[in-house]
């Protein structure tokens, strides 16, 4: 097998293990090629690549054209050797000859400079390859088969898929598909520190772990961009760096954690024990006896083997902001305390983010979260959102959920599956799915907060940073002594976030006071409170229907 430069930086690549192995398959057979002349035999392949956007697809077709041209099998342009095209997406109206002006401008005579590598984004074309008019749109590409090589470009999907559009596109073409699988966290955390190396930059260990914190955090919202991301994570990494430097830090090479803690929002500074954390908490007792006596439960499980070992995933159960998800992060780090899990850390997501655009996308995307949340907790907000049932049969969120139950079963002593959501609506989800159900022994319910506890939690927040005078915290407390009985009771009222809302709403109102006084010493007083609290998403709360707010100025 013939080794050339574009060889060595394609096995330099993180992952793209079938890529690589199509690169050194095209190396092995270039000589044969070469010795024969059969190079229209070669010409006429095209490519299926099943990759996800942001891992490196635009690398790679610029390394396979510069491996083709190195390997005499196929002389790529040096202006412009790559073109990316998406085809827009379907109508009624749309022809084959329409599809085709997309990829045409691309398509022109190179003449001796040589050809060029075009890649068609066929994503949303994905269940319509048979139809007449994209088979007419690749008809129409076959004359070109000399002078481009083209790739298809379709998003990480079940290999079965993929095995459909292969077959569709090759009524018409000769194609070889590749899958380049979603990198796994260690993989993406290998990327990062190649590429702080690249700018002359060492991440130190605990550096590694506030990354690693960040790209779950960019991983939750469901919208993740693989080596892209990494790259902006790294970048913002170095200017942390810089700026500790130039705030009299250690001007060295090695970039270490407490230089760039406010990376990773979630990143916990306070490396107390979790149960010295819960006790933070206000209104927790109870949700910490539950989750005590089931830790205690696990681990007496896992340690006598006559006993069978249960499956650790939990349902938790309450409105918005009573303190689901942060419960949820601690119990990772008490199970991780106590031996249970190897890692501890927390995934948290939405119901839907575990829900691809098309079809097929939609169990690997699931499998890849689950697998990135192997040993460590996996929470689901809002679950009972891929639950539907009205018998839809393209229903992405039953997919999701059978692919979430399988692997909850498959480990289930290595991995904590915690969903949430809303009393009615989980019980909902429950009752339609009986082996999720049975999966998920364990059951916390997450009560409204009290009106007593609603102010504790201001007060807490406020103490945190701010002074303030017993008038400050009388008004605070007739506030929430007014609360009517059926604005805390509602499904509606959001608990801790109204809260921190309001008391967010109330320092905004001290900094604006005492910029306007020119006054350094920042107090939290009855005024800004009062002012606060008498905006309109405040107030409302408070109002009866019989009478205004229960205290005035």
């Amino acid at each position: 097998m013939a080794n050339t430069v574009a060889l060595e930086k394609i096995h330099s690549l993180i992952g793209a293990h079938e890529f690589k192995a199509l690169c050194d398959e095209c190396a092995s057979v270039a000589p044969e090629i070469v010795k024969y002349n059969t190079f229209t035999a070669f010409h006429q392949r095209s490519y299926l690549f099943s990759i996800n956007e942001g891992y490196g697809l635009t690398t790679s077709l610029k390394l396979f054209g510069e491996l083709l041209t190195e390997l005499g099998l196929f002389k790529v342009c040096s202006d412009d050797p790559v073109a990316e095209v998406r085809l827009t997406s379907p109508h009624d109206k749309i022809s084959g000859e329409e599809l085709f002006a997309a990829v045409r401008p691309h398509l022109r005579s190179f003449g001796q400079d040589g050809g060029k590598i075009v890649c068609i984004d066929i994503s949303e074309w994905m269940t319509r390859i048979s139809t007449r008019v994209f088979r007419s749109f690749l008809a129409r590409l076959e004359d070109f088969l000399d002078t481009v090589q083209f790739v298809f470009r379709v998003p990480y999907v079940e290999k079965e898929v993929l095995t459909d559009i292969k077959k569709g596109l090759g009524d018409i073409l000769y194609v070889t598909d590749v899958t380049f699988a979603p990198l796994s966290v260690d993989e993406l955390l290998n990327c990062a520190s190649t590429q702080c190396e690249r700018m002359g930059f060492t991440l130190a260990e605990d550096a590694l772990g506030i990354i690693e914190t960040r790209i779950s955090e960019e991983k939750s919202d469901g919208k993740f961009y693989g080596i892209n991301t990494v790259y902006k994570i790294i970048c913002e990494t170095v200017y942390l760096k810089h700026l500790n430097t130039a705030y009299g830090g250690q001007g060295t090479n090695v970039i270490h954690g407490n230089e760039i803690t406010t990376l990773a929002a979630s990143y916990e500074k306070d490396k107390r024990g979790a149960l010295s954390l819960l006790d933070d908490y206000v209104g927790m007792e109870n949700i910490k006896a539950r989750l005590l006596e089931i830790v205690a439960q696990i681990e007496t499980s896992l340690k006598n083997n006559s006993l069978e070992r249960p499956c650790i995933h939990m349902r938790f159960v309450g409105n918005p902001g009573t303190g689901k998800t942060s419960a949820a992060r601690i119990l990772g780090k008490i199970l991780k305390e106590r031996g249970v899990l190897r890692n501890g850390n927390f995934f948290e997501y939405s119901g839907r983010d575990f829900c691809g655009r098309f079809i097929g996308e939609t169990a690997p995307k699931t499998a890849g979260m689950c697998r990135d949340a192997y040993g460590s907790v996996l929470f689901i907000d809002e679950a009972y959102s891929l639950y539907s049932d009205d018998g839809a049969s393209r229903d992405f969120g039953r997919e999701a959920l059978d692919t979430l139950i399988a692997e909850m079963e498959n480990h289930r002593t290595d991995l904590v599956v915690i969903m949430a959501g809303y009393p009615e609506e989980m019980e909902k989800l429950m009752r339609g799915n009986a082996g999720l159900e049975s999966r998920m022994p364990y059951i916390i319910e997450f009560p409204n907060y009290t009106r007593d506890q609603l102010f504790r939690i201001f007060i807490s927040m406020a103490k945190k940073t701010f002074k303030f005078d017993a008038a400050f915290e009388e008004a605070v407390l007739d506030y929430f002594n007014a609360l009517p009985t059926e604005a805390i009771t509602s499904k509606t009222f959001s608990n801790a976030r109204f809260v921190r809302n309001l008391f967010e709403r109330t320092w905004g109102k001290a900094v604006m006071r005492a910029q306007l006084g020119q006054n350094d010493e920042l107090c939290l007083t009855r005024e800004d409170f009062i002012m606060a609290s008498s905006e309109r998403e405040f107030k409302k709360t408070v109002e009866k229907k019989s009478r205004p707010m229960g205290f005035g100025v």
